[in-house]
């Protein structure tokens, strides 16, 4: 895909994961004990959509952009309110020009005793990321290739954490990495909660990949997908998905009200769609 993000910061795909990690942050909290947030694809941590690069695409227009205009309803308001308002604060006036990557938006939303692990492989990516979060004692940078990260650094001390999965998709075999390093990670760190993120586009193996996850025994999978356009002429992103593994027991309802409202509020064209259904566990395959 070759996939910097810069030119994909706040679009569709992003309001997708960035919606759902922010639920699963805010359940976390629930519990007063402390809990470790592992970001295994850091990136820079946060996003300048005023850069010539964000303006060469201007996706965050249909995606963030969208959302920050529209007049939702009141659950849909509630449900989106812990990212949204991360947005707005970083933000601090109605007019949009930066955008919170993964660990800007955890670090937004995070306690005092909670923490957080960023790892970024990319050597300009990384020195922007651990310049961003020098002297915050609750983050920890490490210049780490992603998937070696899911081995040494789990479990945490903590042992409550979510691990945030986000690869940039640039090479051959992602989807059989994807598998294979959620598989290790489980096995090391069986009770966290995974959040796993794939693109959905012309040819993308992902039935092959839903069927991998099947075969590793793992209890309980929750699948999110969103599309916003039609894939039989485009050969770019279309869509995109989320793996969670563990997933709190509120989301798969949350995500059965909030999917639908993005479908249509971030539709490209009239094949737009979305699906929620268990990959295992909790009557696999139910919607």
């Amino acid at each position: 895909m070759n996939y910097r993000h810069i030119y994909h910061a706040g679009n569709f795909a992003d309001v997708l994961k960035h919606a759902v990690f922010a639920r699963l942050i805010i359940y976390f909290q629930r519990k007063d004990a402390a809990f470790r947030i592992l970001d295994t694809h850091a990136g820079t941590g946060a996003y300048d959509l005023s850069s010539e690069e964000a303006r060469k695409t201007g996706e965050w227009q249909n995606g963030i952009g969208r959302l920050l205009e529209a007049d939702m309803p009141d659950e849909i308001a509630a449900l989106l309110a812990p990212y949204l308002d991360a947005v707005r604060t970083m933000n601090g006036t109605p007019d949009i020009t930066a955008y919170p990557g993964s660990p800007k938006l955890a670090r937004v939303l995070m306690r005092k005793q909670d923490r957080l692990s960023l790892m970024e492989l990319h050597e300009t990516d990384f020195a922007t990321l651990q310049a961003r979060f020098t002297g915050d004692h609750q983050v920890r940078t490490t210049r780490l290739d992603g998937w070696l990260a899911l081995a040494a650094h789990l479990p945490p001390k903590e042992r409550r954490g979510i691990v945030l999965v986000d690869p940039p998709f640039e090479q051959e075999g992602e989807f059989e990495r994807l598998a294979d390093g959620l598989a290790k990670a489980v096995r090391r760190f069986a009770t966290g909660t995974y959040c796993l993120w794939y693109p959905i586009k012309k040819g993308a193996p992902v039935a092959a990949f839903h069927e991998t996850l099947k075969g590793h025994g793992i209890p309980k999978i929750l699948c999110a997908e969103l599309s916003v356009r039609s894939d039989r002429e485009n050969d770019g992103l279309t869509g995109s998905g989320l793996i969670i593994v563990n997933p709190p027991y509120t989301l798969k309802a949350e995500l059965h009200t909030l999917l639908p409202y993005l479908k249509t509020s971030l539709a490209q064209d009239r094949f737009a769609s979305q699906r929620c259904f268990w990959i295992a566990g909790e009557n696999s395959g139910s919607n």
